[in-house]
């Protein structure tokens, strides 16, 4: 599938595919005559070098040749300075309550206009790997701003002959429907007032940042961010923005295969926020138990009539506090930010990681990190692992009932990344309620619930909590955790049903059996229950309803909170 980048004469006004308000504003910018192309992942890659700022280091990039760079080129090191992770605060969505979108347009186009002064670069990338989805995306970046253009550039598709043709040979995304994504971003943007500026409508405090979306129209503002994560998952918003409206589960997780004997498969799809483990998880060798196949570790779609995934990146953002100098997994690095730096015993600059400098390292890795790594896996998944760090939540349960299936991955339960910038007063040990692990999504939730829903009832695809964090005090080590993924491939866990509950089931795991004649444990299992359910209460009324789920999901969760006895 592709989007629609050229329009008929007839094709151009108002209502009509790609034209719209915000979108207009954003795209206008980009045919400007301060507006430099950059054609090849080569040009990004030299502009980033000689960026004021960058460190070149002494270590050179395995085997850049085979995406896109010279053989001699270097790993780039890029330090952003105080910010070093997401600030979804600052986020604004078109279509959500209290959203002032006549205002945020006029942000937008006051930025645009001030963004006439400087020399602005246009980069244009693919968003899905497989020409079953493919889209295209835009970036417009001012001078200065190199790193932020050759990461964005590098985390995504550049365009390689060989994706060009896949592309060309595509079929229209929703029949045509679906213009090009568009993102204006300027990091260096300060807020001046100005005739018809209302800066009151911005979410941050100190009103200095905003990340714009107006996914109907497939396009987004971002102002005043420099970190690299803002844009890589603004850009991945509209991606999956635009698969929900086309027949896509959009996940932000992990999947891959365990390639049996006799020809057979397991497909898992793990989910859950940074921090979670959905990356060891997703990357486990299993100590060379089984030959895996890895889908990616953090974006990719589920088509809900076949049941096939598609990864939406080649490369992967990772964060480089697990892995220490001289680690093996550093060989396939392509770019650093936010780390340290020295000089090795033969006086070449290396990166120093293990969060030293800072909190939530980051580093591009290749494609090449995973030895069988696909761009899309057409076999049907088989299960839903929801990953969570919820205390009363034994290693492993399973989920009987779509309707109980979907509304846990709604109501999934976890902690705060390191990855995120939180508003003052937030509580960043405090367990939160994060639907499907997903923080990027911009439509009513009920789509994702429907989606998921399917594929369990329909799709009989299976559907378990694994919980990464701890159980009543007890670290769930990641052993026990690969060891609970082991048994299910090999159908060796025995699930028996658990306590009163009618549709869970609990594989008792040793040293972790939920003991359900202690009222202490009962109590607070019952509270984290509570919790789901208020929180599937309160979206009835919160932002207006946008993300009001159906009937059947809260009775469902009132169902597992009535039987905690």
């Amino acid at each position: 599938m592709s989007t629609k980048a050229y329009y008929k004469t007839n094709e151009i006004g108002p209502g009509k595919t790609g034209f719209a308000k915000t979108r207009s504003i954003i795209e206008s910018a980009f045919y400007g005559n301060n507006v430099v192309k950059i054609n090849t992942l080569k040009e990004a890659y030299d502009l980033a070098k000689n960026s004021p700022g960058t460190v070149v280091t002494g270590q050179t990039v395995y085997r850049g040749e085979e995406f896109g760079l010279e053989p001699d080129a270097k790993v780039l090191l890029f330090n952003d300075g105080a910010i070093t992770g997401r600030y979804a605060t600052a986020s604004r969505i078109a279509g959500m309550e209290g959203v002032n979108c006549d205002a945020l347009d006029k942000i937008a186009m006051d930025a645009v206009y001030k963004s006439r002064w400087k020399t602005m670069y246009h980069a244009e990338v693919f968003c899905g790997l497989d020409p079953e989805f493919m889209v295209k995306a835009h970036l417009l970046i001012p001078e200065g701003e190199e790193n932020l253009l050759y990461n964005w550039m590098i985390n995504f598709q550049y365009m390689s002959d060989e994706y060009i043709k896949m592309y060309k040979n595509s079929d229209p995304v929703g029949k045509g429907n679906e213009p090009d994504i568009y993102i204006f971003s300027d990091p260096q943007w300060i807020p001046e007032e100005g005739p018809g500026l209302d800066f009151s409508v911005l979410s941050d405090p100190q009103k200095k940042t905003l990340c714009y979306f107006n996914t109907e129209q497939n396009c987004a503002c971002i102002l005043g961010m420099k970190y690299f994560g803002e844009h890589k998952k603004g850009t991945l918003t509209m991606a999956w923005a635009i698969a929900n409206r086309n027949g896509y589960a959009s996940c932000h997780g992990g999947q891959k295969r365990y390639n049996l004997k006799g020809g057979k498969s397991f497909v898992a799809s793990v989910f859950g926020l940074s921090g979670s483990g959905k990356s060891t998880l997703t990357h486990a060798k299993h100590g060379g138990k089984f030959d895996i196949t890895v889908l990616h570790d953090d974006a990719f779609i589920i088509n809900t009539d076949t049941c096939s995934s598609i990864a939406i990146e080649p490369t992967y953002f990772d964060k480089t506090a697990d892995y220490p100098a001289g680690c093996p997994d550093n060989k396939y690095l392509i770019t650093v930010q936010n780390v340290g730096a020295t000089l090795d015993e033969n006086g070449e600059v290396t990166i120093v990681t293990e969060d030293i400098r800072n909190g939530n390292g980051r580093a591009i890795k290749s494609k090449l990190w995973s030895p069988n790594r696909v761009d899309k896996i057409p076999e049907p998944v088989n299960a839903i692992f929801w990953i969570m760090k919820d205390p009363t939540i034994p290693p492993v349960v399973k989920l009987k009932g779509a309707a109980l299936a979907s509304v846990m991955g709604a109501t999934l339960a976890t902690k705060r990344s390191s990855a995120e910038r939180l508003a003052p007063g937030v509580d960043p040990n405090a367990l939160v309620v994060v639907p499907y692990a997903n923080p990027f999504r911009t439509y009513p939730l009920v789509n994702d619930y429907e989606k998921f829903k399917k594929l369990v009832e329909k799709k009989k695809v299976d559907c378990y909590i694994v919980n990464t964090g701890d159980f009543m005090g007890k670290k769930i080590t990641k052993e026990v955790t690969l060891g609970v993924l082991e048994s299910i491939v090999e159908k060796k866990a025995k699930f028996k049903k658990w306590g009163n509950f009618s549709d869970i089931e609990i594989c008792e795991w040793k040293g972790y059996v939920p003991d359900m004649k202690d009222k202490n444990y009962l109590e607070q299992l019952k509270a984290r229950m509570a919790d789901r359910v208020k929180f599937v209460e309160e979206l009835d009324k919160k932002q207006g309803g946008f993300d009001r789920l159906p009937a059947d999901a809260l009775k469902a969760i009132k169902k597992v909170f009535n039987e905690c006895k």
